[in-house]
């Protein structure tokens, strides 16, 4: 983040885990009056919400397991391609690191998650 002075989206992506992908997907569709786009990434499958700019959005995931590990959902924040640069200040500020380094596909970047000082999980995202 070069600066908060709104130069920049802060919030770049969000995740709801869903027991049923297919249930959660028609509920959001019905509700907002939209499609949203089924992909994968690896082997979690998840349905996106429609954007305008790429890597500004958040999906409904097909996860069980993050539900379970997050209490729910999960915020990604940008950090303006200094990744290594916030999580090696995570510690030092008393949060704590969850993840390694997850390289994503097609050059959308690069995240990793956090406890922060509060117990939220959340997630850092750099662009490439």
């Amino acid at each position: 983040m070069s600066d908060m002075n709104g130069r920049h989206n802060v919030a770049v992506w969000f995740e709801l885990p869903a027991d049923d992908l297919d249930r959660a997907q028609d509920f959001y569709e019905a509700i907002l009056g939209t499609k949203l786009d089924r992909q994968s990434v690896g082997e979690m499958q998840m349905a996106v919400f429609p954007y305008d700019k790429p890597n500004v959005s958040g999906a409904i995931i097909a996860d069980v397991e993050a539900k379970d590990r997050s209490g729910g959902t999960i915020v990604y924040l940008n950090c303006d391609g200094k990744l290594q640069e916030v999580a090696d200040r995570v510690e030092p500020s008393g949060g704590r690191l969850l993840t390694p380094r997850v390289e994503l596909p097609a050059g959308m970047g690069a995240f990793f998650q956090i406890r922060d000082s509060e117990g939220n999980r959340v997630g850092i995202h750099a662009a490439y």
